[in-house]
């Protein structure tokens, strides 16, 4: 019951149930609004936070390289990281691939020469940051790149790379160098063989992308790059290197010929002239005549390594117009059959220390092109394919036959070998009958690889041999004049450093074993 002593209305009275109520409701709508302010306020932080890139600076471009420091950081290299399980390391590398996971984590595949190895970038406090996650991701493949990070076992093989036992979770990680435009083509493409292609869901074979030789050789500085051809060059190199030691613990000493002369030494058809000051002069064919004067000069056993030119039109899978010759002469005891001997020596050498020392480069190499280690041929095989290059069956009857498809001919019919042809006068003609020389030829899986015989060192018959070839014996005093001193009787031979490689390795073409071919068509890069 109401005061009666209270008017209605009076404010001592106090609020009313629903005023209490609407106020009531004020204040909750009042706390809410508070708390979703703080809330959005909290959030706005945190975004604000998240946008510090807290990692800059162990990511992004380096300053142009000037050799301005010297900072003496051991850097190792990738073929060693199986050893280096919770090391920490620093390395410089091309990004052959990435893959990224999302937008915290991103797959690297790295590479140095012919070893790859996997890598890692992913999001951790106060270290790797989103945005280096996301700058990482967008390195274009072929970037170089230098890396700071942790090498750790991997669970299990990374078939991906060579260096499949370990992947590097990676710190830091600056640019280099990058790339401007496009890659020709992809270095996975260009690493597979012929041969290579998928199965898609529906069972049918799907091909890959080919890249064609011209593409190759037009992009070569990439091309060179992929796992096959860093293999394949080792292995020239090896080649040489070989070639080398055998000759040198053989009493022979390397020459350097000059590349220029003032005559040509086999017929102006297949010769370079060049323009000399006001006269011209001619690119050497082979070291040939500098070889000879050395024996005349009683060096005894000389060998070279170096370019010979050929100016033949040849457009086939194994000439070129500008090759490395391994060219050697030594002089002769008793019999030319010396020289043909160590050439064989020279050979089998060589093949057994490849095959010795560098089976890994073998082994990928043959991942792309495909070949028998040891193509065999029978004897009946060995004369059927000199048969069919013109050679009469009846005079091949001194094979000298390997257990392999290498093989040598002896005393080469005289219509036949070139030493009837424009270069006769550097042979001696001293027949056994009236069609054989003193000459030999030795093949690989049925191609010549050397070719070579017992040289004329007495100068009234060389000065015949010249005349009757149509060259002047005066137009190359200089030759003529070191065997009228006195000169021992020699032989010799050339091989091209390209070709035995293409045999050895199966390439199919000349080409693949030059790094940078010149035939008639190319000239560039």
């Amino acid at each position: 019951m109401a005061d009666p002593q209270v008017p209605a209305g009076d404010p001592a009275a106090g609020p009313s149930k629903s005023e209490l109520k609407k106020r009531q409701k004020a204040l909750e709508k009042e706390q809410k609004a508070a708390e979703k302010a703080a809330k959005q306020q909290e959030l706005a932080l945190q975004q604000a936070a998240a946008e510090v890139d807290y990692a800059t600076e162990f990511y992004g471009p380096l300053p142009l390289h000037q050799s301005q420091t010297r900072p003496g950081i051991p850097r190792v290299q990738i073929s060693s990281l199986s050893a280096r399980d919770g090391e920490t390391v620093l390395f410089r590398a091309r990004v052959q691939t990435s893959r990224a996971q999302g937008n915290k984590m991103v797959f690297l595949n790295l590479r140095q020469r012919a070893d790859s190895v996997q890598a890692l970038v992913t999001v951790t406090p106060e270290k790797v940051s989103k945005q280096m996650v996301k700058w990482t991701g967008a390195l274009a493949d072929e970037s170089i790149v230098l890396v700071h990070g942790v090498v750790k076992k991997s669970p299990e093989l990374i078939k991906s790379a060579s260096v499949g036992d370990v992947e590097v979770l990676i710190s830091q990680i600056h640019l280099i160098s990058g790339i401007e435009g496009r890659l020709p083509f992809t270095l996975d493409d260009a690493s597979r063989a012929d041969t290579d292609e998928v199965p898609t869901e529906d069972g049918k074979a799907q091909q890959f992308s080919r890249v064609l030789l011209d593409t190759r050789l037009n992009n070569r500085v990439v091309d060179l790059r992929t796992q096959t051809n860093q293999a394949v060059f080792k292995l020239q190199s090896a080649i040489g290197d070989l070639f080398r030691q055998f000759l040198s613990s053989n009493g022979f000493i390397e020459i350097h010929s000059p590349k220029l002369q003032g005559a040509a030494t086999e017929s102006g058809a297949s010769v370079f002239k060049v323009s000399y000051f006001k006269g011209s002069a001619f690119l050497a064919q082979s070291p040939q005549l500098a070889k000879q004067m050395a024996i005349a000069a009683d060096f005894e056993r000389v060998y070279e390594i170096g370019p010979v030119f050929r100016a033949e039109d040849s457009n086939t899978h194994r000439h070129l117009t500008e090759f490395m010759g391994l060219d050697l002469e030594m002089t002769i005891e008793e019999h030319y059959h010396e020289v043909m001997e160590l050439l064989d020596g020279l050979f089998l050498s060589i093949f057994r220390g490849l095959k010795e020392k560098y089976q890994n480069e073998i082994s990928i190499v043959g991942k792309q092109f495909p070949a028998d280690e040891n193509v065999k041929l029978t004897f009946r095989q060995a004369i059927d394919i000199l048969v069919e290059d013109g050679v009469p069956r009846e005079s091949l009857d001194d094979i000298n036959k390997y257990d392999t498809d290498y093989f040598i001919i002896d005393k080469f019919p005289m219509e036949l070998h070139p030493v009837s042809s424009d270069r006769l006068f550097v042979y001696l003609t001293y027949f056994t009958t009236q069609t054989l020389s003193n000459s030999y030829d030795f093949f690989m899986r049925g191609e010549e690889i050397l070719s070579g015989a017992q040289r004329i060192h007495e100068p009234v018959l060389l000065a015949e041999k010249m005349r009757s070839k149509g060259v002047d014996p005066d137009s190359m005093k200089g030759y003529i004049d070191a065997f009228r001193m006195g000169c021992a009787p020699h032989g010799g031979g050339g091989i091209g450093l390209e070709r035995v490689l293409m045999l050895f390795l199966k390439l199919n073409n000349i080409r693949r074993a030059s790094m940078f071919p010149r035939d008639p068509k190319r000239l560039d890069p």
